[in-house]
């Protein structure tokens, strides 16, 4: 079979690692891919959101199945794109249609799926220019902290934790009267703050019945100690330890169930990944949001630990027979380091040669923002490399993935040496 994974990250090389391994793969196309990703397959050098030319591409070289990586090109409508072309409708995309898209491409649209379907969640409303006025209102009746999403997609960036009610009164004029945000910030979310620990849990539905994939926990904050601004992730870990036997049954009975016939419920055709983000609230699960595509870093530490065929599951989706396929999952513990450049989240340099790569022996390097520039593997963006380890314990893999990432070098590197010792 041959396939396209659309996308750059380390996630998309984690996709195009674990599908290289398929027996039944013809040739694998990345586009447009890193540095990295051409151990794997070919790269190709087309935009993540040019319908028209993946869609020539997918045509000229016989692609069977496309497999999307980010949001983007699904909130866009790539899904559709192809169902409403005679000559590529029956090409599968893995990866939802606009409309169920909308899960991540609206906060204010899953916050009322959710609420339509009995999904525990945090309690909120939503407000945009017209409304501002009765949201400054409602901000006095609320607890503090309070949580301001922007509705739409803003790269990671949208979602604020405001103190105080001053605070809040004024982030939430910037985001609607100020497009703080732009236009993902013309509604915006007002959410009541849950206070527990993250975990995220994947699954992988064709519409009908779902596989639930091994869960993770990433680590968003620049500093040791969860300190600092924000990031796309600087880490994660597979399993999450507090995500017990007990605690997963609660999160498919009350949350992934709800979901998937939620879709079928609102008539909402759906073929892909559903990342759900949790907050464990003294172990009773909640939804913080769901994303409609798998995460990253966390895709780096559970596409390891899957020991079957990938592309065996996706083909499942594809032809709406999931239910029939089986896998098997790694019992061990994958941990995920991220190398930044020197400055993220801020503004930070690229083309940082890149070396000491194949000193790295004991773990997976998934390659995310490199490019090849003059023969040499330089730095092309904030989140540069993942460094992930497999091993019989949590310990021994932190131990693993945190020497394995100092043994690279580019300069301004940084890195968490903490990654998972919270769990310890």
């Amino acid at each position: 079979m041959n396939i396209l994974i659309i996308g750059s990250g380390g996630r998309e090389s984690a996709f195009a690692y674990k599908l290289s391994k398929s027996p039944r793969l013809d040739q694998l196309f990345i586009a447009p891919g890193n540095a990295g990703t051409g151990a794997y397959g070919q790269n190709v050098n087309i935009k993540v959101t040019d319908f028209e030319a993946i869609a020539s591409f997918v045509l000229e070289n016989a692609v069977q199945m496309v497999l999307v990586g980010p949001e983007e090109p699904l909130v866009k409508g790539i899904h559709d794109y192809f169902l409403n072309r005679e000559d590529l409708k029956d090409i599968p995309v893995i990866g939802p249609q606009q409309e169920g898209a909308q899960l991540e491409g609206s906060k204010d649209f899953s916050k009322q799926f959710m609420d339509r379907h009995g999904v525990p969640t945090a309690a909120s409303r939503s407000f945009d220019a017209d409304s501002l006025a009765e949201g400054l209102v409602y901000l006095e009746s609320q607890q503090l902290p309070i949580v301001l999403k922007a509705d739409g997609l803003a790269a990671g960036k949208g979602v604020l934790i405001c103190e105080t009610l001053e605070d809040a009164k004024a982030e939430l004029k910037a985001m609607i009267a100020d497009s703080k945000f732009g236009e993902a910030s013309r509604v915006v979310v007002v959410e009541e703050f849950l206070k527990g620990i993250e975990l995220s849990v994947f699954v992988l539905t064709d519409g009908n019945s779902y596989k639930v994939l091994p869960s993770a926990k990433d680590y968003k904050r620049i500093g040791e100690g969860d300190t600092g601004l924000n990031t796309g992730g600087m880490g994660s870990i597979s399993p999450v330890p507090f995500a017990d036997e007990t605690f997963l049954n609660k999160v498919e009975e009350r949350i992934i169930k709800p979901t998937v016939e939620g879709l079928k419920k609102d008539g909402i055709p759906y073929k892909g990944f559903i990342f759900i983000g949790l907050m464990n609230v003294d172990g009773e699960p909640y939804v913080i949001e769901y994303n409609v595509r798998m995460g990253d870093p966390e895709t780096e530490s559970v596409l390891p630990r899957i020991e079957s065929d990938l592309l065996d599951l996706l083909e499942g989706v594809a032809q709406g027979n999931l239910d029939q396929r089986s896998y098997t999952v790694s019992p061990k513990t994958a941990v995920t380091v991220m190398l930044v450049a020197g400055g993220y989240p801020g503004a930070y340099e690229s083309g940082k040669e890149i070396s000491n790569l194949e000193n790295v022996k004991e773990s997976i390097v998934f390659q995310a923002g490199t490019k090849e520039q003059d023969g040499k593997v330089v730095t092309a963006g904030g989140r540069v490399i993942a460094v992930t380890t497999l091993q019989d314990s949590l310990f021994d893999a932190l131990q693993q993935a945190t020497a394995d990432a100092g043994r690279i070098y580019f300069e301004g590197k940084y890195f968490r040496r903490d990654i998972g010792f919270d769990l310890i």
